[in-house]
């Protein structure tokens, strides 16, 4: 009898004792935390494009981006996330100012279009929603859906200037925006422990706007290319550490 009582205690003990480590492996309740974070922007679609044609090409480039990400769980692992970060997507090159001003010559059918570019593009984005998270073992998943907003910081602005090839001359400016336009998202991250409070996690954020406003002066919008609006589409890739409460 006691031998028997011996054995069913010792294997009640170790049920429960695999129950509780199989719960810590799961870890099923996240943290709420705060993250900072450095990586890259990418433009993409207009954004990035070239296409003198196209008055949503940006000619954007990649850039650093950097911010704070925090999290605050209201119901299990769900919560509400936002994001603050600061993008940099570079200016103008030569080969950009090139081939404005051969489109340019084309179209106002000019001989020479002298183009001074100037400013760059900088941004910083809010943007907060919804985001759930699977935990497993030290590793937590976070899936995030959001909204917000663009502010721009600056756009390149360009003073186009034409000869007298046609006997009639004109300088045309496309300025530097500081508008501010609705944008959406998402990402997706993938969070490592290395300390009861501290993470270290990778990041990709999906962000798009319609567009920042962009205004011109002596720019007749009838031929040539005339932008009015600024389409922003990024993907950013960044290397966080996050300290979780």
């Amino acid at each position: 009898m006691k031998k028997n009582l011996t054995i069913l205690s010792v294997v009640l003990i170790t049920l429960i004792s695999l129950k509780a480590k199989a719960q810590d492996d799961v870890n099923t309740q996240a943290k709420s935390y705060i993250s900072l974070f450095g990586g890259l922007s990418s433009p993409l679609s207009n954004f990035s494009s070239t296409n003198y044609s196209n008055n949503s090409a940006g000619y954007a480039k990649k850039g650093v981006t950097i911010g704070l990400d925090g999290a605050d769980y209201f119901y299990k692992n769900l919560a509400f996330a936002v994001t603050f970060s600061y993008q940099d997507q570079g200016e103008l090159n030569a080969t950009d100012v090139q081939n404005l001003s051969n489109n340019y010559n084309v179209s106002f059918n000019k001989n020479q279009t002298t183009i001074t570019a100037v400013d760059r593009y900088q941004n910083i984005n809010l943007m907060g929603g919804p985001q759930y998270s699977f935990l497993y073992k030290k590793f937590t998943l976070d899936l995030r859906a959001s909204a917000g907003f663009v502010k721009s910081i600056s756009t390149p602005s360009l003073a186009i200037v034409f000869d007298y090839s046609t006997n009639t001359s004109a300088t045309l400016n496309q300025l530097s925006s500081s508008a501010l336009a609705f944008s959406y998202g998402g990402s997706v991250g993938l969070r490592y422990s290395i300390a009861d409070n501290w993470d270290i996690g990778l990041r990709t954020n999906y962000i798009n706007s319609n567009g920042i406003k962009i205004e011109n002066s002596n720019n007749p919008g009838t031929v040539g290319r005339f932008v009015t609006k600024q389409p922003i589409t990024e993907i950013q890739t960044t290397l966080g550490i996050t300290l979780k409460f």
